[in-house]
């Protein structure tokens, strides 16, 4: 893990948006930049986490949604579509769990032109063993409280309908 900054970068880049263009859009900029970052500061944690077992959170994400479909396999561009990454970040994804023995490709029975990850035994093994280590650090989410986590989840739900990031419902 790096050293904390000196200086909180949101709150510094805010002062300046505020000095050149006033608090309008100092706000949104202040917003979305405390997002990236935030992500930014998870990954690095959940992938310190993860290290243990060998994955990264990429990794260990594309082997929880293996493990949670009916036959432990999907097209590798329905693994993309669902963890919403480019083709090429799914073959390195995939590449590294196959090369550690947690997923093989396979031929698509009914479309030649597809191919299928699915996960090994050895890959729900990690699989269940990340997933405790991830939970024994509460997703690295911990400062913030049950009704702050709600509210959290809530206020980037509506973010990403309104972006057209999923189809409410019926």
């Amino acid at each position: 893990m790096t050293p904390p900054l000196r200086i909180d970068p949101v709150a510094e880049a805010r002062r300046h948006w505020e000095e050149r263009w006033g608090e309008g859009p100092a706000a949104p900029m202040a917003a979305v930049t405390s997002i990236m970052r935030a992500q930014q500061v998870l990954l690095a944690q959940l992938n310190d986490v993860l290290r243990p077992v060998g994955l990264t959170f990429p990794r260990y994400e594309a082997l929880m949604l293996l493990s949670f479909t009916r036959t432990g396999a999907l097209p590798l561009g329905k693994v993309g579509e669902r963890l919403q990454v480019h083709r090429t970040s799914v073959t390195n994804i995939v590449d590294k769990l196959e090369a550690d023995g947690l997923v093989r490709r396979m031929p698509h029975a009914d479309d030649r032109r597809a191919t299928l990850a699915e996960i090994t035994p050895a890959g729900r093994d990690v699989a269940a063993a990340a997933t405790e280590l991830v939970h024994a650090a509460g997703f690295a989410i911990g400062a913030l409280g049950p009704e702050e986590l709600e509210e959290l989840t809530s206020i980037l739900r509506t973010l990403r309908r309104d972006a057209g990031d999923f189809v409410e419902g019926d």
